[in-house]
């Protein structure tokens, strides 16, 4: 039995780890088997090419790594980058934070361009650099897609444009741990050199699969970079698939059964589908915010997420409280507010196998703590306006037309 036990689901809406469905639970229920056997390589195969379709790509070529987007991230670096190199990198949020710090521990030059925690990164600022670098000694811009800590998406189109306008050939890396299979992510378009993601967001997976892609002009910077890697070295990885077996070590056998059933429900309704619902769902829930009276902490309309969204409580309430008082009374998991915004905000995410109900059932929970904790909300104030959006925006379910 669960240490902490309650009645009935527990209502997960932290924006990842998310609900894992049940067709993915049922496909990682196996024994091990061995991974030399002709099964696993095949089963490997598929996930290769088909991992390339939620990145967009055509051009990439994919990694599925045994660890977390932490590791996903350090996979990115070290494979294209030698100490000592330049790094343009964005501080929005604690997500984007940790990234620099990973970078500097690896003994990389990190030009780092702050904003306020609720902003976007600052691409005027990114124009002014790369316009300034006649010499071309940035070798990589990293950004974080969609900000976890603070709601906040950025516009990765609007990156590409600006290296290709001063015809830079810093590598574009981004991370979409929160973003890939939820908002709308298109690398080859975009020119993203190496993009990666995480198994428990998006693709409403257990932890423990960190999914890179990289671009030939990534593979190519990858032959001379000078970082130290070893577990997650690409060239490896590209050894064994020449050889047709794919794995340089013990892959994780359940997860990848797991993705193969997350890959088959998110083309069974159609990736474009998939990022409408996020759309609707982000737009629900900011509906609500806006009813209960809050604010959102992401301050323009341009960097709302359809992930997460952070919700900004009055100076007299403790965010943190919100999110205790909905796990002990109600069931109910809610993001706290990290480093800069501990205290002030709660986090709801919507994103994953996630559909309109249970989302309401989410917003009416927040609405019950809020009501509890002594804020004046109106019942069903909420809960209404979400309704309201959704009750009209809301197709059939494509498989049941």
């Amino acid at each position: 039995m669960d240490y902490v036990n309650g009645p009935g689901r527990n209502h997960l809406f932290v924006p990842g780890p998310v609900n894992i469905p049940e067709q993915v639970l049922r496909a990682m229920n196996r024994n091990n088997e061995d991974y030399r056997s002709p099964a696993v390589p095949a089963l490997t195969k598929t996930l290769l090419e088909d991992v390339k379709k939620i990145f967009k790509t055509t051009s990439g070529t994919p990694f599925l790594f045994p660890t977390t987007g932490t590791g996903a991230w350090e996979s990115a670096l070290t494979n294209t980058l030698s100490p000592g190199d330049r790094t343009v990198s964005f501080l929005i949020g604690q997500f984007s934070l940790l990234w620099i710090d990973q970078q500097k521990r690896l003994n990389f030059d990190v030009d780092v361009v702050e904003s306020d925690w609720g902003q976007g990164a600052n691409l005027e600022v990114l124009a002014s650099k790369i316009a300034e670098d006649k010499s071309h000694t940035i070798k990589a811009v990293c950004i974080v897609h969609n900000e976890t800590a603070t709601g906040v998406t950025n516009n990765l189109a609007t990156v590409r444009k600006i290296l290709d306008h001063y015809q830079h050939p810093a590598l574009f890396l981004v991370d979409g741990v929160s973003s890939i299979c939820a908002l709308d992510f298109r690398m080859d378009e975009w020119g993203v050199d190496v993009a990666l993601t995480g198994s428990q967001k998006a693709l409403s997976l257990p932890t423990g699969l960190g999914i890179v892609c990289a671009s030939p002009k990534a593979l190519e910077a990858s032959k001379t970079a000078k970082s130290v890697r070893v577990f997650f070295d690409w060239s490896d990885y590209l050894k064994f698939y020449k050889l047709g077996t794919y794995w340089p070590y013990t892959p994780s056998i359940q997860l990848l059964y797991g993705l193969r059933a997350a890959l088959d429900l998110l083309f069974e309704e159609g990736l474009d589908n998939v990022i409408a619902r996020h759309a609707r769902l982000g737009k629900a829930t900011r509906l609500a915010v806006e009813a209960w009276g809050l604010k959102n902490c992401t301050q323009k309309e341009e960097w709302f997420s359809d992930t997460v969204t952070a919700v900004v409580v009055p100076p007299h309430i403790e965010s943190s409280e919100i999110v205790k008082r909905a796990w002990k009374r109600y069931n109910l998991s809610l993001g706290l507010g990290l480093n800069k915004v501990a205290g002030k905000v709660f986090r709801i995410g919507h994103l994953g196998n996630l559909n309109e109900l249970q989302l309401l059932g989410c917003l009416a929970g927040v609405e019950m703590v809020l009501k509890d904790i002594g804020y004046p909300v109106k019942f069903g104030s909420g809960v209404a306006a979400a309704s309201a959006f959704l009750q009209n925006s809301t197709p059939l379910i494509p498989s049941r037309i």
